[in-house]
């Protein structure tokens, strides 16, 4: 089961960063993030009202706020970086964050057998070598680079923060909840005092009729976002931290499979072999 919802997390996450990586590239990153968790928002409350999860209310909610805290951070970060450089290249970096909740695993007491530990090492070789990453070059793909190193430990620390947010199913339509709230409110904040110094909510020209036409796509992404940390929870909590975090960390091989689909972005002969090699990675940490 761990392997099935962690995989799963790794097709919604792939997906939906594609998506908000397609949208930053018309609408500024800050409404993209915040339009997108409002979407969230509306239907997770509808989902929490409809199966009583309100009763599940308590400290462990905590968790939650921090993961909503640190969660627009993160994407905002990424969202500038997908727009800044090729998917492929820059998604592959953003997995990197799974060394955080695999690290809490660890000091959690969890050890992993030879296979696993092999495919660790074996899956996150791969994750980084499917991008093809280009450390070096022209000044805006090393902004691209740290934004996107700074995105990773974001999504790191979400990933260990909702993990311990819930222990039943209605429990956590609750803790995804309140974690999109805290998304919007921590998102609109920062959107209103880019706003106030100049900068712009609205696409350029103020053509609200582009976020109009998105808004299905907007969706997408919200409520794909909002799965894969619902499937990553259940699998962290149904098998070890550390299996689950890097089979859900092999989403950037989505991400790059899409860009090369729709977008015709070409996979190098390093990143195949990377595809190969997080594939290769998954297979010893399934067994």
């Amino acid at each position: 089961m761990t392997a099935l919802f962690a995989l799963a997390t790794s097709l919604l996450w792939g997906l939906a960063d594609f998506g908000g990586g397609l949208l930053t590239r018309r609408i500024p990153a800050l409404t993209v993030v915040v339009a997108s968790q409002t979407i969230a928002v509306v239907v997770l409350g509808a989902i929490v009202v409809a199966t009583g999860g309100w009763t599940e209310w308590g400290p462990q909610l905590w968790f939650a706020v921090a993961a909503g805290l640190v969660g627009p951070v993160a994407m905002l970060a990424f969202y500038k970086a997908l727009a800044l450089g090729p998917m492929g290249v820059v998604s592959p970096l953003g997995s990197l964050g799974v060394a955080v909740p695999v690290g809490v695993g660890l000091l959690l007491g969890e050890r992993p057998g030879l296979a696993q530990f092999a495919g660790i090492a074996v899956a996150v070789a791969g994750i980084v070598l499917a991008g093809g990453p280009e450390l070096r070059g022209a000044p805006v793909r090393r902004r691209a680079v740290l934004l996107t190193l700074v995105a990773a430990f974001g999504f790191g620390g979400v990933m260990a923060l909702i993990a311990e947010a819930s222990t039943t199913p209605t429990g956590l339509f609750l803790a995804l909840f309140v974690q999109r709230v805290t998304n919007v409110a921590a998102g609109g904040t920062a959107l209103y005092l880019s706003v106030r110094r100049g900068g712009r909510a609205l696409p350029e020209g103020s053509d609200l009729r582009i976020v109009r036409a998105s808004l299905p796509a907007l969706a997408f992404v919200g409520l794909a976002d909002v799965a894969a940390n619902g499937t990553y929870s259940v699998a962290a909590q149904n098998g070890p931290v550390t299996v689950a975090a890097v089979l859900s960390s092999v989403y950037p091989v989505v991400t790059a499979l899409a860009a090369r689909a729709v977008l015709d972005e070409r996979l190098r002969g390093i990143q195949a072999v990377g595809a190969g090699l997080a594939l290769a990675g998954t297979v010893l940490l399934a067994t």
